[in-house]
């Protein structure tokens, strides 16, 4: 059975469960023991849910033999960033502080969604330290280890999701992408990833870092997955007060149509600098398979992540300003140092990124008047090397930490949705960012698939483990 869960997506696991060829129960069994096999060398999960596990799992299989209809995720595996509220867990959100935290009373939002479609949660996964965070590297828990090598970085900061994801212990996770922690780790661990529109997927019972940016999401390997999850999370929710009160938009059934209309164009300018040959290279496989030339120029992108940075390191330092203040011994030190800083950041300032943002969301709006898609590098390499603090961009030497998400970082400033690509190079993979206007996670999608199906883009086999 472990060759199921190797070999068999998501919705191919919902197929035979819901048939009755596999239980729910063997394939949790199977993933419990890919975990348990591989997990020590990728340090993906900081917790595993064995028993309740088993326990949702066989709750499916009794109503399937009942003959009630499972859900469309029935007896699927997931794992979730420890920054989700976990029944029975502390949320630690990465962090030694969050560990004396009572254990919380109920589940996320998102959990109770996924679960309530027939998925088992497994576990719960290794962050960076409060999502501060572009490596996958914890000073309290160790780095997550990428599974196409394990001297490199998954990304962060939901690095265990996609080591988790990418090393096929789990066909599904979730994660949280506030500059680029969904799309970093997709692009470094080779899989599929989905930063919705801020507002569209509910945040309640998270643990936040800036709430102005968060956004939840899927990690899958392949697009048919993602879009599964994604549609068993939508809906409205009062408990997070930024969440849409659009009705669900399931995006499934529209996930093979025709995507020959669609008018799609190439970020040009800023995002054509500051990266490695490897991300041109994937750029130009996906502009070529989907015929375009055309470029278009996001303005003044360089400012919105200056803004985006400013309003991150401040927001988020408000955030934890007693915890720096009362345990300041128990930060990660680099978390820590810029979360100081931000504490220190003038109001003028904030107050000034804030009225440029409403500009900027006026311009890249107005832009997608005339084009329906925007392709872009999701990161400026592929995984750098665990421990390492350094990289050259454009000639100059830059911290690799802050950097990674140089191309992430104006995209989710301003809340637009998109899909993370991965496109399989030797010897590492490497994501490109797919990007749509605002509640078009149908759009992005569906270019997604097609680059599937033309085999352009695709999750490979772990090669590290």
């Amino acid at each position: 059975m472990t060759a199921g869960i190797d070999g068999l997506s998501a919705a191919e696991i919902a197929s035979a469960v819901s048939g009755r060829k596999l239980s729910a129960l063997a394939v949790t069994e199977a993933a419990l023991a890919r975990i348990a096999k591989h997990d020590p060398i990728l340090n993906s999960f900081t917790d595993v849910t064995a028993d309740r596990a088993r326990a949702k799992a066989r709750s499916v299989d009794a109503a399937i033999a009942a003959g009630k209809n499972a859900g469309p995720l029935a007896g699927v595996p997931f794992a979730v960033k420890n920054l989700f509220d976990v029944q029975g867990l502390p949320t630690r959100a990465g962090s030694k502080i969050n560990r004396d935290l009572k254990p919380s009373p109920r589940d996320a939002t998102l959990i109770e969604r996924i679960e309530a479609a027939g998925a088992v949660l497994v576990g719960a996964l290794n962050m960076g330290e409060y999502a501060y965070d572009f490596t996958g590297e914890n000073v309290h828990d160790g780095p997550s280890r990428n599974p196409h090598d394990v001297t490199r970085m998954t990304g962060g900061s939901s690095g265990g999701s996609g080591g988790a994801v990418g090393g096929n212990l789990v066909p599904l996770a979730l994660g949280s992408d506030t500059n680029g922690s969904i799309r970093v780790p997709s692009s470094f661990c080779g899989i599929f990833g989905l930063k919705p529109t801020y507002g569209r997927l509910s945040r309640a019972r998270s643990f936040p870092f800036v709430f102005s940016f968060d956004h939840l999401g899927p990690f899958a390997r392949n697009v048919g997955d993602l879009a599964l999850a994604y549609d068993a999370m939508q809906g409205p929710d009062a408990e997070d007060a930024a969440c849409t009160t659009r009705p669900a938009e399931p995006v499934m059934p529209l996930l093979t149509q025709d995507i020959g209309a669609l008018r799609i164009a190439i970020a040009g300018g800023y995002f054509q600098k500051n990266v490695f040959p490897e991300a041109i290279e994937a750029v130009a496989r996906v502009a070529k398979a989907l015929g375009t030339t055309r470029i278009v120029e996001i303005p003044e992108a360089a400012r919105a992540r200056a803004a985006a940075y400013v309003i991150t390191t401040s927001e988020g330092a408000s955030l934890h300003l007693d915890r720096l203040r009362q345990r300041p011994n128990d930060f990660d030190p680099a978390v820590r140092d810029r979360l100081l800083a931000g504490a220190m950041i003038p109001a003028p300032l904030v107050d000034r990124a804030q009225k440029f943002r409403r500009w900027y969301r006026a311009q890249v709006i107005e832009l997608f008047k005339s084009v329906d898609v925007i392709i872009a590098p999701a990161t400026p390499c592929v995984a750098p090397k665990l421990g390492q603090t350094t990289f050259v961009l454009d000639g100059v030497e830059l911290p690799v930490r802050a950097n990674i998400g140089i191309h992430t970082q104006p995209i989710s400033f301003i809340g637009l949705p998109v899909a993370a690509v991965p496109v399989p190079l030797e010897p590492m993979p490497i994501g490109v960012q797919i990007i749509a206007a605002p509640w078009r996670e149908d759009i992005a999608l569906r270019v997604a698939y097609a680059l599937e199906r033309a085999g352009v883009v695709s999750a490979p086999p772990p090669r590290g483990i």
